[in-house]
Parts: C-alpha cells; sequence; structure tokens
C-alpha cells in the first residue's frame, strides 16, 4: 500500500505520540491499586516510623493505601533488591536511607547497584543521630566517654541496626577519630538493638533520632551527644559530639525510590505529593519532632543527596575495614 508523504508523515508523528500518550494517561490514573513501599530495616527503627507517616500521608493525599512492608536483612539490600527487580510501574516503592549509600561501598554484588537501579523520587528529611548510653553507664558525657572507653579498652559493646547501617557506620567513624577500641555488636535494625541498649546487653548505640528520642525523653536513654556539625532543636540542651571531637558529622536522610525506568510522570507526581506533605503544618510539626530538617525538592535534587552521601561514606567504610555480615 502507498501513503502520499504527508500522510505518511502523519502517520508517523501519531505512532511516536502514542507511547508518551500512554504515560501521561497512566500517571493520571496513578494509583488505582495498593501500592508497597518496602523498608529494608525492622519495624519501630528509624525508617519505618518515617515510612509509616509519609505512607499515611500518601495515602490520604492519593486516594489508595500505600502499606509498608519490613524486609529487613543484609542492611537493606534485600528489600532494595526487590525493588530494583519490580516493575517500574511505581507501585514498589523503596524507603531509602543513608544506609543504601553505605552499602554502595560496602558490599561487592549485592545483586543490584544502587545509583543505577533505584531512582530517586522524593527527599523527606534529614536527621541527627544521637549518641545515647544506658542511664547505669558510667560517664554523662563524651569527654568521660572517651576517657571510660580508653581505660577499658574492647570491653564496650557498641550496637547497630547492621554491619552498614548509618548506625554503625557513624559509630566507626567515632572510633576512627577517637581512637577507642569497642566491640561492634550488629542488630537487624535500631529497634532490637535499643532493646538490649536498655537492657545492658551493649553500653552504647549511635541512633537515629526518630526511634530514640521516645526512650531519652521518659529518662530511659542518657543522650551524651547529637552527630551533626549543630546542635538539634528537638535536643536543644544536648552538645554536639564535634564539641569535643572537632570536625566529626554524621546524619541520616530518608527520602524514597523507585525501580529504573519508572515514568517521569509518575515520579513528577509522587514527588509532587511527597513535597505537599513536607510543607503540611501537621506532617512537618511530627517530622521536626522526630528531630528533622525537610529535604523538599526535585528528584534530580535528591538524586544529588545520594550521590554525594555514596561518595563521603566511601571513604569512611574503607578506612575501618567494615565487612558486611
Amino acid at each position: 500500500m502507498h501513503f502520499p508523504r504527508r500522510r505518511f508523515l502523519h502517520l508517523a508523528a501519531g505512532a511516536a505520540a502514542l507511547p508518551a500518550s500512554s504515560r501521561i494517561t497512566q500517571a493520571q490514573a496513578y494509583p488505582s491499586r495498593l501500592v508497597r513501599l518496602i523498608v529494608g530495616l525492622a519495624a519501630g527503627g528509624g525508617q519505618d516510623i518515617v515510612a509509616r507517616l509519609i505512607g499515611q500521608w500518601l495515602s490520604e493525599r492519593l486516594g489508595r493505601q500505600f502499606i509498608i512492608e519490613n524486609r529487613p536483612g543484609a542492611s537493606g539490600n534485600l528489600a532494595l533488591e526487590a525493588v530494583a527487580g519490580a516493575p517500574p510501574d511505581g507501585y514498589t516503592l523503596a524507603l531509602l536511607g543513608v544506609n543504601n549509600a553505605i552499602n554502595a561501598n560496602l558490599y561487592n554484588k549485592p545483586g543490584f547497584e544502587f545509583l543505577r537501579d533505584i531512582a530517586p523520587v522524593a527527599g523527606i528529611m534529614r536527621v541527627p543521630l544521637v549518641m545515647v548510653v544506658n542511664p547505669s553507664f558510667p560517664a554523662t558525657t563524651v569527654p568521660q566517654f572517651i576517657a571510660y572507653a580508653k581505660a577499658n579498652p574492647g570491653k564496650i559493646n557498641m550496637g547497630s541496626g547492621g554491619v552498614g547501617t548509618s548506625i554503625h557506620v557513624s559509630g566507626e567513624l567515632f572510633k576512627m577519630m577517637t581512637q577507642v577500641d569497642m566491640l561492634h555488636v550488629p542488630y537487624r535494625g535500631s529497634a532490637p538493638a535499643l532493646t538490649d541498649l536498655m537492657g545492658g546487653q551493649v553500653q552504647v548505640l549511635f541512633d537515629n533520632m526518630p526511634s530514640s528520642l521516645e526512650y531519652i525523653k521518659a529518662g530511659k536513654l542518657r543522650p551524651l551527644a547529637v552527630t551533626t556539625a549543630t546542635r538539634s532543636d528537638a535536643l536543644p540542651g544536648i552538645p554536639t559530639v564535634a564539641e569535643t571531637v572537632p570536625g566529626y558529622e554524621a546524619s541520616a536522610w530518608f527520602g524514597l525510590g523507585a525501580p529504573k525506568g519508572t515514568s517521569t510522570e509518575i515520579v513528577d507526581k509522587l514527588n509532587a505529593a511527597v513535597n505537599a506533605g513536607l510543607a503540611d503544618p501537621k506532617l512537618k510539626a511530627r517530622l521536626v519532632d522526630l528531630g528533622g530538617s525537610m529535604l523538599a525538592g526535585t528528584p534530580a535534587d535528591f538524586g544529588k543527596v545520594i550521590a554525594e552521601e555514596t561518595e563521603k561514606w566511601a571513604k569512611v567504610v574503607k578506612f575501618s575495614g567494615a565487612r558486611p555480615d
């Protein structure tokens, strides 16, 4: 069959427009069913708390249920592998954290490549970690802790949420900069580590503030310092580690990721919904109460955070000699 040139060009243009039109239609209808938000650490930890807050907001904002699915293991790699291998349709998302950036330098063959296989969707917030001890521990300040640790080398158990988590590597950074000898005891998430800290099985934890704040306020944990360069409004009377250890800085961050190849339209719709949540007075107040500062921005802005953090922690992982479980 022969088409006049003008007719052929018209048909070709229409065919080329179909995929874009289809993506826009899908994005307009998204979400049309349940969405899974997968968290790589145990329930009750900082990532889980943030995931449940943002999941509830997205459910209300977008009209479909966003359920939280915890898949702890390999410091979050099991969850991220599941998301990386999921269809890129917006119905399987990841709650991302600094542990993912750390793991990119820690695991040689995790089954996916973080920067390549996960698309940044939206930043949520950045929070300090807090250096906490059991109230019975014989130190009430960072200088006292360092002095005790040096007088008792290898006798302090440092808990963490798993090898490669921000909790672990922030502690390793402290060890590296203070030259103290502590035994690392990894758990499957910060919640069980907190339980054992309160029970006396471990003596110190560099925990994400969202999961430890309620125990601090209840007097069940003693905060010695926050890990950011400046003091936190959530714990205004608590000094920074850097006030004793110049140059020390560590923080946790949270955001959403999707499988590579997820349409720009769906990513942008999710990004707009998250940013609306970060501007909502009620949700913002809850995140601030957890010690957070908002990470609103574009997917590209969040992608820049991920790339910078991955580069930063590569140096600490190499220096510490940390290895996967």
